[in-house]
């Protein structure tokens, strides 16, 4: 799985000033304050998840690994857990208020009904947690609120009644109501871009990318920017999910290709739509601009398909976007691959090379590809008088 992108309100704390992205320097003061290692979930919070994970498991053709719902004495919520490699998605949607009761067979015993409604009501389909792994859960969430996090669910232990494997979580408070499971939400910053970076002569946005020690989390920050002709579509996220929230995922594959081509051929039998094709120029101009990196064949299907592609220091980036995922203009997915940093694993204690991986972050957050996706939303939402 890649990275989570968080709309929020313009304001950045203790007025800092975002300097773009040909001046931003990335560097890594591996700042975090404990062991963060990956992240683990995401949870959307809905009003059918037996509806939604079904649509998500078609259009991403992931497999149902878990489920929690009436049919295994669960009479508070229905839960579906999709998982395909390393990314898990998991779908909530809360019983009838009349007939809903607590019992031991209800995994998360903190749950609230009313607050589910609440969010659902107020945000429609939405993130409702980001999960990520760490150490401890519950030194998490202490160094997280000594350091000023909101704490929204103290370390708690959760038990499977099917199998009785518990597990310790803890909630902060992340952006608006989105919460983030197990880890504290300061990270170093990883990448920088303002409205001349990505912006059109309608509208902007400024973004600033954190990362953990590792750089296998990383978590944009997007703000619109005002005084344009016509909002950001920031702004227009901001509206239409009631404030702010996570409004993009990125999804990482081993072979863009051979993953757009199935999810392509589902779009229009339950899948999912992607966002308008770049220009012909566009694509003429792509070959001067990657390099040999990708083979002429491979040009071929990046055209046929869509997808975006640019380079920097690090790497390639190749990456598409669909459309939102719901009725509301607000959370949309980004599927990519990364090409190129490879580098030699090896075992500290012995130094005994095991390997290769892919550095985190290969092929940064490309600004040409930020600035094509900027213009295809903003003449979408042009589409729905937003």
């Amino acid at each position: 799985m890649g990275a989570g992108g968080a709309a929020t309100p313009g304001g950045r704390e203790g007025g800092m000033r975002l300097v773009g992205y040909n001046n931003f320097v990335r560097q890594n003061p591996l700042s975090d304050k404990f062991a963060v290692h990956k992240f683990h979930h995401i949870e959307f919070w809905c009003g059918d998840a037996t509806n939604t994970y079904k649509r998500f498991q078609h259009g991403l053709g992931m497999p149902l690994v878990a489920k929690s719902d009436q049919s295994t004495g669960n009479q508070l919520y229905a839960s579906y857990v999709l998982r395909s490699n390393d990314l898990v998605f998991a779908f909530s949607a809360p019983y009838s208020r009349r007939c809903a009761s607590l019992s031991e067979n209800t995994p998360m015993q903190q749950y609230d009904i009313n607050q589910a409604y609440e969010f659902i009501n107020c945000h429609g389909m939405a993130v409702r947690a980001v999960g990520l792994l760490v150490d401890d859960a519950k030194v998490a969430y202490e160094v997280s609120v000594a350091n000023g996090g909101r704490g929204v669910l103290p370390p708690a232990e959760i038990t499977d009644p099917t199998t009785g494997a518990t597990q310790t979580v803890s909630e902060v408070s992340l952006y608006g109501d989105v919460v983030l499971r197990e880890l504290h939400p300061r990270f170093h910053e990883f990448a920088e871009f303002v409205a001349e970076d990505v912006g059109t002569v309608d509208s902007g946005l400024n973004s600033m990318v954190l990362a953990s020690n590792n750089e296998a989390v990383l978590l944009p920050v997007n703000e619109p920017t005002f005084g344009t002709p016509r909002k950001s579509q920031i702004q227009t996220y901001l509206e239409q999910n009631e404030g702010p929230g996570l409004q993009h995922l990125a999804l990482a594959t081993g072979d863009i290709f051979e993953t757009l081509r199935a999810m392509r051929a589902r779009s229009e039998a339950g899948g999912f739509e992607f966002m308008p094709s770049p220009s012909d120029k566009y694509y003429r101009d792509l070959p001067k601009k990657i390099g040999d990196v990708l083979t002429a064949e491979q040009f071929k299907d990046v055209e046929a398909l869509g997808i975006l592609a640019d380079k920097d220091d690090q790497g390639v980036l190749l990456q598409i976007f669909t459309k939102p995922l719901g009725d509301r203009p607000t959370v949309f997915i980004e599927i990519i691959q990364r090409v190129g940093c490879m580098r030699e694993v090896v075992e500290p204690a012995t130094g005994t090379v095991l390997g290769t991986e892919q550095a985190a972050g290969c092929g940064g957050f490309g600004k040409g590809n930020f600035s094509e996706l900027f213009k295809s939303i903003e003449d979408y939402e042009r589409t729905l008088n937003v």
